[in-house]
C-alpha cells in the first residue's frame, strides 16, 4: 500500500480527519488513549471529537463517569471508556504484575501487603467516596501501609491493575486546568462495564478500526502483548478485517466502511505528546521522516514530544506549560521541515489547541 494511501486512511480511523460526535465516542472508538500527560490525554480525544470541545467538556465526561483513567497497557497509563476497562485489564493486567514483581520485592510490597493495601483502599473509597492521591496515601499510611519514595505509586499501580481502583472525576485546581484525579472504586465507578464474547479478538479488531492500516507487530507493541499472541488475535478477529498488503506480514483494515473525511478537517495538526497517531507503530516513518524520529522521541528519558501534523506528516514539535499563570500562554512551535505548512495553518492549529486548553 503507497504512504500516501495508508496516511489517508490513518487520519480517518484515528479520527483526525472524521471526528466522532462525542467526547464518550471518540475514546470508545481509540479504545485506550495514552495519557500520563493528563492535559495530553484530554487533548488527543477533544482532537478527535466535532465541535472544538474545551478541556472543561472532557472533565464532565470524567465527573458523568463514561470515561477513566488507568494503567492499561504497558505499564503505561491510558484514558478509556469506564465500559472497556475491565475486560481490557483481563488480558493485560497480569503482565503488568508480572513486569513489576521485580520492583514489588525491592519495595517490599508482598502478596500480603498488597491484600492489606487492597482492604485499606476499598473500605475508604466505599459508598462512592473519592480520594485524591495525598489523601489515599494518608489512609494508607494511617492503616499501616508505607508509601516512602516511590512505594505509594506502585501500590497504586498494581491496586489498578487488579481492578480496585481507577482514577475518575477531576480534582479541581485554582488558576489552571486540573492535573490530578480523584481514585475511585472500580466495582462503584465502572457502571455499564461489559466483556465482549471474545476479548483478545475484540482487542485486536477494535485497534485496527482505530489504528489501521497496521498489522501484527504493531498490536503486540501498542498492547504489550507477545508477537504470537497478536498474530492468534488477528486470527481470532480476521472475519471483522480485510487484508489490504503484505509487508510482508499482513496489513489490515476493518472490513466495515471507514468514517468519511469531514469537509472541515483542517491539514494542519497541533497533536499532543505521547500521540497515538505517531506512537502506536512498530514503523513509526510512515507519519514521520527517520531523521526527524530521533527530535520526536522517545528519547532517553522516554518523553514523546507535541508534534505539528502537516496533512499527515510530522512537520515540527510544540512546547506549552499547563503551569498556573502560564496555560494561557502562546504554545511555540518548532518546525523540522519547511515549506509543508504556512505560519497561519500552524498558528490555526496552536489556536485551537490553546481554545482548548484555557476554557
Amino acid at each position: 500500500m503507497r504512504v500516501a494511501g495508508m496516511i489517508e486512511r490513518r487520519l480517518r480511523s484515528h479520527r483526525l480527519s472524521a471526528p466522532a460526535p462525542s467526547i464518550a465516542a471518540a475514546a470508545g472508538h481509540m479504545l485506550a488513549t495514552q495519557a500520563q500527560e493528563f492535559w495530553g490525554g484530554r487533548w488527543a480525544i477533544a482532537a478527535r471529537t466535532a465541535g472544538a470541545p474545551t478541556v472543561r467538556d472532557v472533565d464532565a465526561a470524567f465527573e458523568r463517569g463514561e470515561i477513566v483513567r488507568s494503567w492499561t497497557m504497558r505499564g503505561t497509563i491510558h484514558l478509556i471508556t469506564a465500559r472497556d476497562l475491565a475486560w481490557v485489564l483481563s488480558l493485560t493486567a497480569q503482565r503488568q504484575l508480572r513486569s513489576a514483581a521485580a520492583v514489588h520485592r525491592r519495595e517490599g510490597i508482598d502478596a500480603d501487603e498488597l491484600a492489606k493495601a487492597e482492604r485499606i483502599a476499598v473500605g475508604a473509597l466505599g459508598g462512592g467516596n473519592r480520594l485524591s492521591r495525598a489523601e489515599l496515601f494518608a489512609v494508607l499510611e494511617a492503616g499501616g501501609v508505607s508509601t516512602a519514595q516511590q512505594r505509594g505509586y506502585h501500590l497504586l499501580v498494581a491496586l489498578s491493575l487488579r481492578g480496585t481502583v481507577c482514577q475518575g472525576p477531576v480534582v479541581p485546581r485554582v488558576g489552571g486546568p486540573t492535573r490530578e484525579q480523584y481514585f475511585v472504586r472500580s466495582d462503584e465507578w465502572l457502571r455499564d462495564a461489559a466483556a465482549p464474547a471474545d476479548p483478545l479478538a475484540e482487542f485486536f479488531a477494535r485497534f485496527i478500526a482505530s489504528h489501521g492500516p497496521a498489522g501484527a507487530r504493531d498490536f503486540a507493541w501498542w498492547s504489550g502483548l507477545p508477537l504470537g499472541v497478536a498474530r492468534s488475535a488477528a486470527e481470532a478477529a480476521s472475519h471483522e478485517l480485510t487484508v489490504i498488503a503484505e509487508n510482508p506480514e499482513p496489513v489490515y483494515v476493518i472490513a466495515a466502511p471507514a468514517p468519511r473525511r469531514s469537509r472541515t478537517a483542517p491539514a494542519v495538526l497541533a497533536l499532543p505528546p505521547f500521540e497515538e497517531y505517531y506512537l502506536s507503530y512498530a514503523d513509526r516513518t510512515v507519519p514521520c521522516a527517520p531523521e526527524f524520529l530521533a527530535r520526536v522521541g522517545p528519547g532517553m528519558n522516554g518523553i514523546v514530544r507535541p508534534i505539528l501534523v502537516a496533512r499527515g506528516q510530522v512537520v515540527g514539535v510544540w512546547t506549552h506549560s499547563v503551569a498556573v499563570g502560564r496555560h494561557a500562554d502562546a504554545p511555540v512551535p518548532e518546525l523540522l521541515s519547511s515549506g509543508a505548512a504556512t505560519d497561519a495553518e500552524i498558528g490555526a492549529a496552536l489556536d485551537r489547541y490553546r481554545a482548548f486548553i484555557t476554557a
